[in-house]
Parts: C-alpha cells; structure tokens; sequence
C-alpha cells in the first residue's frame, strides 16, 4: 500500500490504534487538498489553532468559517460517526478480519459508501429540491408522480427506522438555528413528501433520513454539493477505524456461507 501501515495481523494493540488516529487525522486533509486542486487552486493546510469542523470548512473553502457555521458542521460530524453494522463499516470489519492493514480496510468502506443508497445520498437531497423549485410544482404533487411513476425518493425512509431518524430531526434543528430560504423550502417540502408517502403506503411511512438535512445543512454552511459525500466520510471514518481496531483483535476471519438457489446441474452427458 506504501502507507507505511502494519497488517492488522501483526500490528501491535498501539500499532493498530497508532494507525486507526493517522487514517482519520490525513482523511479531511486528503479530500480538502483533491477538492481545491480540482478547482485548480493550491490546497491550504490545517491551522494548529483551528478545531477538526473548522479546519475542514477552512480546508475546503480557504477561509476562516464563522462559529454559528462551524458549529453546525461539528453537530453534524458528531452525529454521523457511527451507525450500527452499515453497509460501509460491515465492509471494513470484513477486510479488517483477514488482517489486512487500517487503511486497506478504510479504502475498502469508502466504495461501499460512495454508493447513492448510503453515503452518496446528500447531494440528492438538494437536486430534488432545485427540481420542485424550478418546475414551480407543489412538492406533494411532485412526490405522488414520483410515486405514479415508481421512481424513489431519494433521503426518505431508512433501513433500520420505521419512524423519524433522530438525527434527521436534530439536523432539522440546525437547518432552522441556521435559517434561509434553502431551510423554508426544504421543511415545507419535507412534510408534504413525508404526506404523500403516507398517502401511497399508510402501512409502511416513509420519513426524511438523516441526508436529507445534511444536504441542507451543509449547503447553508458553505460547503459546495460535491463535497457533501466527502464530509460524511470525515465523519464517519472515526468510526470504521474504531470498528476496524476492534475486530482486529478477533483472530477469525469473517467469511459467511452462501446456498445456491439456481435450476439444478445437469451432468454431462458421456
């Protein structure tokens, strides 16, 4: 890998943790410094002075962010670290079992999570938002021909809540500490989509996930749509490294079984 990492297998308990703290530290650094070379200016390194929310808006942007703005993003990044056995962190406990190094296993969660129905959902958020705007349509009318037409809303229900994400409604709580036009629009359409979902299964209700107003959250601080993905993964790279560190000191390797439930082989004829 060239990172300079100890395989988990042979990793000392400091050496794994020693590892776990650098892959989370060079992460938003990383992604900051790919960000602003793709805009094609210089990447700015993180202020000693600047707490981890600061440092990654002042990263990403290359000013000093106010402290409303800056505390909005730190809730949010507190709130994500971690989510039970995730598509992403399963991922990384899975190559962290083989005994294969921290940053291999954190590679390995950052594509599980790039996908549009995990990590890669916030920026979507917003593109629904912009498409009920610019149409003028009613956001309930616009939800039940999304329905009519069988295609998903994107941020609304869960794999796991039948009921409101508690960290949807604590961001909601930011979004509206923080105010605007962006946060009117979207707590309206919110509970109109949230309506008509209703209207088209009362036995299974859909409501806003947790990017849903993480989308609006980070938009209102600042941070440009492509990086929304990104700043989750500052989050919750905290959290694959903890669960990294702890499956390491399971010395089994994770391999389920699988049955097939194809037509049966016919043998060869002679």
């Amino acid at each position: 890998m060239g990172t300079g990492a100890t395989p988990l297998w042979d990793a000392t308990e400091a050496d794994r943790q020693a590892d776990a703290l650098r892959v989370s530290a060079v992460t938003p650094t990383i992604l900051a410094a790919l960000h602003r070379i793709s805009r094609g200016v210089n990447p700015v390194a993180p202020r000693p002075d600047l707490g981890v929310a600061a440092n990654w808006l002042y990263m990403v942007t290359g000013e000093v962010a106010d402290a409303a703005l800056v505390r909005a993003v730190e809730k949010y990044l507190i709130a994500t670290i971690d989510h039970g056995f995730n598509a992403s962190t399963f991922t990384a406990r899975v190559i962290a079992s083989t005994g294969a190094d921290v940053f291999s296993a954190v590679c390995g969660a950052i594509g599980a999570f790039s996908g549009p129905l995990h990590g890669g959902a916030p920026d979507r958020a917003l593109e629904a938002l912009d498409e009920i705007r610019s149409t003028g349509r009613d956001p309930a009318e616009w939800a039940r021909d999304e329905i009519a037409h069988g295609r998903r809303i994107m941020c609304f229900g869960h794999a796991v809540y039948r009921t409101r994400d508690p960290r949807s409604e604590m961001l909601k709580g930011v979004a509206l500490e923080l105010g605007g036009a962006t946060v009117e629009f979207a707590v309206d359409a919110e509970e109109k989509i949230v309506s008509a979902l209703r209207e088209a299964h009362p036995d299974r209700p859909r409501y806003a996930n947790v990017e849903f107003y993480a989308g609006v959250v980070m938009d209102r601080c600042g941070l440009p749509r492509e990086m929304f993905t990104p700043t989750f993964a500052v989050s919750r790279v905290v959290g694959w490294s903890a669960n990294i560190v702890e499956q390491s000191a399971i010395r089994t390797i994770i391999r389920p079984d699988a049955r097939y439930v194809g037509r049966p082989l016919t043998p060869a004829t002679p």
